[in-house]
């Protein structure tokens, strides 16, 4: 029988009474207290004094104050959340539990009624905890163009997280990319938001599947920041922001997503986590989001202290709540004591808290966490017997990081031959640490605690090369590192190149945080050329003659055209995780047939030119009136394999249908060469005529098409009209009248299928419940 004096431990109430029956039991102290969190031990040298070089959050020294209040006393009316129990130093799964159930034990014993805090953790590259899989990076999902196999991977990252006790994973970033210079590039999913949300909204349900809540970040607009400095105002309009930014939001949100993340950034003068708009009329008003809104790190105290909008913390934490923030992450320092005597001095309505904590205490009911038989010890009772790297995890992220790796250029010497003499070059050969995002745990946490190792076992480019190739010769030289200046290894790296028969040059980035990489959070680059001295070392190593190979493996698209033509292959691999070894080896031994696909383009020349291939004809098209070329060197959506496919034979269900209607594209796709392999098929829309400039080409459709040689298939998209809407003049969305050209082919540069269909009858206004996703079928 269920406590008659806790209601809301009964379990056949429905979640929404259940929060009814606990927030009508709580004192205005205690409702606030479910709007805050606690990190445990973010003094990263332990002893209490701040060490920005530590840090694993921006400005954690400055903050450092509110990591030494006692979990007690910060318990002493309740929690909402506990920080990162395993994310903040090396712990093993056990150890990880043990702690988790003292900090559960400290909230439930030290507050009058009990309730227990959510547990939470960031996943972007798998569960950031010691001896964790590290999964490809999220640029490396998009180049898979395989949203089922997303799912998959993020389905055993939420088993693993829920076997250990946690309930929400601060992941997936949903950023469409805007200026590949921007630091967090490699955590994006690439600069399309058709690809962006398609691959999230797989993230989504995959680790919704297994009881963890899936956190979208970060909303909106922060990666279009003014010269791509992070945390730099956004100088964008609402019409970009609805066409661009915010779909990819609505897709996963659509896809069950119960978690958003408010992001730091400002658009036009208001900070995102301050705005109303954006939080909540936007987001629950219009498209009906009934989860929580947590707090980027520290984002709703950076209304006072970076953006200047509010006094104090206390004015932050009124702003932040009212324009619909619920928790406040990672610490409480503006939804505490301030926030409480201004509710009491009517200067903050009681309602705003009540209805925060309302939906905090929604989510602890759908979690269980309200059940009377809820313990500590039993939230993380799998954890003795998890293994979490285990081998159906690396074999996953094998699998991920094999259809990640883009041939941009096979050249004339890949696949390499078993045999002969092969120089290894180039900082990225040695090094795993470079294979891996800025948030998986050996480079977010690691750095910071020697003697650890790695915690996983990562095999470097190097070893797996070996392996791959047992019969030939190999040779290696890092000719210099990632980053500096010292040139002292060129020699003996150009010495080895003249020696070999091919040279294989692995050169890219070392993710880190705030400066302490070349790429990640806080790792911006003033421009798109190589870190350090590398491409000193790619001309001396062109200049021996010997024919060179160039492997990058970055978080970002680097400048390419110095090397173009010069090299004898070009790889490209985004931060392919700790099977990536293997996969590049693969790849270059021709074992694994390459399918990858650029999720962002490949620019020529170091400005960046173009940026993103989403263009107006201004942007795109060469009228003679500018001595920059916006073409880049590989375009979105490019990459080959060791066969050869072709896209043919366009067939259109309809010449006309109604603004309200749909027709079907049908193409072939035929495997031309003499191995099998895997095939993208894209397909784009142009819009030649609207009431606003429209991209001169934007993706809205694609399907991973596996064929033997000489085999064909027929790829049928069907395309609602809803597809083809944009936001008018008066920041409506519309669908228009008119024609709409359809290109299909194999990138957003190869698109050899080309046909017209014509919108007919009257404007359309659209909005929420409108298509979102193009359904695709692959016949036999």
């Amino acid at each position: 029988m269920p406590d008659p004096t806790r209601p809301w431990q009964d379990e056949s109430l429905s979640p929404t009474a259940r929060a009814d029956a606990l927030l009508a039991a709580m004192t205005l102290e205690e409702k606030v207290a479910q709007l805050g969190s606690r990190w445990i031990g973010h003094e990263v040298d332990g002893s209490g004094s701040p060490d920005a070089e530590g840090d694993v959050a921006p400005m954690m020294d400055v903050f450092a104050a509110s990591g030494r209040v006692p979990l007690a006393d910060a318990a002493r009316h309740g929690l909402g959340q506990l920080t990162r129990v395993y994310g903040s130093k090396p712990l093993t799964a056990a150890e990880g539990a043990a702690e988790v159930v003292r900090q559960h034990k400290v909230v439930l014993e030290r507050s009058r009624l009990g309730v227990p805090a959510m547990l939470h953790e960031e996943c972007l590259t798998g569960f950031t905890s010691y001896g964790a899989t590290v999964y490809p990076a999220a640029i490396a999902w998009g180049a898979t163009f395989d949203p089922d196999l997303i799912e998959r991977m993020a389905a055993a990252i939420g088993r693993d997280m829920a076997a250990v006790g946690v309930h929400q994973g601060l992941s997936p970033v949903l950023d469409v990319v805007r200026d590949y210079r921007w630091g967090r590039v490699e955590e994006t999913i690439g600069e399309d938001p058709y690809l962006v949300a398609t691959v999230g909204a797989a993230y989504v349900r995959g680790l919704q599947s297994a009881g963890v809540i899936a956190t979208l970040k970060h909303f909106a607009g922060y990666s279009a920041s003014r010269g791509a400095r992070n945390h730099g105002p956004v100088p964008m309009g609402r019409r970009e922001l609805m066409d661009v930014i915010l779909p990819t939001f609505e897709a996963a949100i659509e896809a069950g997503a119960r978690s958003v993340m408010a992001a730091y950034n400002e658009i036009d003068g208001v900070p995102t986590s301050g705005d109303s708009w954006l939080l909540t009329d936007l987001l629950r008003d219009e498209w009906g989001f009934t989860g929580t809104v947590v707090s980027d790190y520290w984002s709703v105290p950076f209304l006072t202290m970076s953006h200047k909008v509010t006094e104090d913390f206390g004015g932050a934490g009124a702003l932040g709540l009212a324009a619909g923030i619920d928790v406040e992450l990672p610490d409480t320092l503006a939804f505490g004591a301030e926030l409480v005597e201004k509710v009491r001095r009517g200067e903050v309505p009681e309602a705003l808290v009540d209805r925060a904590a309302h939906r905090l205490l929604t989510q602890k009911a759908e979690l269980g966490l309200l059940d009377a038989g809820w313990t500590p010890e039993r939230s993380v009772e799998l954890a003795a017997d998890v293994d979490l790297d285990a081998p159906a995890n690396r074999e996953l992220a094998r699998e991920l990081a094999e259809r990640s790796i883009v041939l941009l250029e096979p050249g004339a010497h890949l696949p390499l031959r078993d045999t002969g003499r092969i120089a290894v070059v180039g900082p990225c050969a040695a090094d795993p640490r470079t294979f891996m995002g800025c948030y998986a745990f050996p480079n977010h946490v690691l750095p910071h605690h020697p003697g650890h190792g790695l915690g996983i076992d990562v095999p470097t480019a190097l070893d797996s090369v070996r392996k791959e190739l047992p019969q030939a010769d190999v040779s290696y030289a890092a000719g210099c590192q990632v980053t500096g200046d010292d040139r002292t290894g060129f020699a003996e790296a150009v010495a080895n190149a003249r020696d070999a028969d091919v040279c294989v040059a692995f050169v890219g980035d070392l993710a880190g945080l705030f400066g302490q990489g070349t790429s990640g959070e806080g790792c911006d680059a003033a421009d798109l050329t190589l870190p350090g001295v590398q491409q000193e070392l790619l001309d001396a190593l062109l200049a021996t003659g010997t024919p060179v190979i160039v492997v990058m493996v970055s978080g970002r698209p680097y400048a390419l055209g110095h090397v173009h033509g010069r090299a004898a292959g070009l790889v490209q691999a985004f931060m392919p995780g700790e099977e990536g070894g293997s996969a590049l080896a693969g790849v270059l031994s021709g074992r694994v047939q390459p399918s990858g696909k650029l999720p962002v383009q490949i620019p020529r020349d170091a400005g960046g030119q173009p940026g993103t291939y989403l263009q107006p004809p201004l942007g795109a098209e060469d009228f003679g009136i500018t001595s920059l070329d916006a073409a880049p060197l590989f375009p979105f959506g490019h990459g080959l394999s060791y066969t050869s496919f072709a896209v043919e034979d366009l067939r259109l269900s309809d010449k006309e249908v109604p603004t309200d209607g749909e027709f079907a594209v049908t193409v072939r796709v035929t495997n031309t060469g003499e191995r099998p392999g895997h095939e993208v098929v894209q397909l784009y829309l142009r819009d030649p005529v609207a009431q606003v400039t429209r991209p001169v080409r934007q993706l809205i459709g694609f399907a991973r098409v596996a064929l033997a040689a000489g085999q064909s298939r027929d790829v049928t998209f069907r395309v609602h009209a809803d597809r083809t809407a944009f936001t008018g003049r008066d920041l409506t969305r519309v669908v228009e009248p008119g024609d709409i050209d359809v290109l299909a082919g194999t990138s957003a540069g190869d698109l050899p299928c080309r046909g017209t269909v014509r919108l007919t009858g009257a404007l359309r206004t659209v909005g929420t419940g409108r298509r979102l996703t193009t359904p695709v079928e692959v016949g036999e």
